[in-house]
């Protein structure tokens, strides 16, 4: 069961499972507020549900049509991508000010 479970694991897969997780308890903790504003912060939290939702469900179709080491590829090229893009704003902004 165990080896079967780490086949199937993807970097989307965890990173959806665990950004669902933090907006569902974030929203729970909010909606229990007394101040108004938390409340409704903690309900518009809600509405970025089908984000992770729709991560998760393309990643198990890809895993289903790809297999899991070429979608751990694309996967970990596209989150490259994404940090390469996150340094070099950094980068910009430094040298901007």
């Amino acid at each position: 069961m165990k080896i079967l479970l780490l086949n199937k694991m993807t970097i989307f897969f965890a990173l959806g499972l665990m950004a669902l997780l933090g907006i569902i308890v974030s929203s729970i903790i909010m909606t229990n507020h007394n101040g108004m504003d938390q409340r409704l912060q903690g309900w518009v939290n809600l509405l970025w549900l089908p984000l992770p939702i729709l991560i998760i469900i393309i990643d198990r179709a890809c895993l289903k049509k790809f297999g899991a080491k070429k979608t751990n590829r694309i996967q970990l090229y596209i989150l490259g991508a994404f940090i390469f893009l996150i340094i070099l704003n950094i980068f910009r902004l430094q040298v901007q000010t």
